[in-house]
């Protein structure tokens, strides 16, 4: 499998078009197409597999494990310090959960645990 089909995987898995992906990691539209024919440069290549929490190995082919989901309790991590690396667990489309999210997400299944 080459690396222009893991990718394109990663991609379908999470119904994301590449265009999307592209254009999220700061790419022109068509440029991952471009990979069918001509290497990517490794700079971009660590942008796709911060976007999909994979590593570069994997898309490269060096690491053939099957990146797996994991599930997060969200019960859990509400009760995580406000210094808590929200980015190690969770992100919206690969980016970041922006901070009055985290917020509303502690409030509400913190309110949960006490029930």
């Amino acid at each position: 499998m080459t690396t222009f089909e893991r990718i394109k995987n990663l991609a379908d898995n999470q119904k994301i078009s590449l265009q999307k992906v592209a254009i999220d990691i700061g790419l022109s539209e068509n440029a991952i197409y471009g990979w069918k024919t001509r290497k990517p440069k490794g700079e971009d290549l660590a942008k796709i597999a911060d976007y999909f929490d994979v590593s570069v190995d994997y898309l490269l082919g060096r690491d053939t494990t099957e990146p797996e989901n994991q599930t997060v309790d969200l019960a859990e991590l509400a009760n995580k310090p406000k210094d808590f690396d929200w980015g190690s667990v969770l992100s919206v489309g690969g980016k970041p959960i922006p901070e009055e999210d985290k917020e509303i997400i502690r409030r509400l299944f913190a309110h949960k645990l006490s029930d």
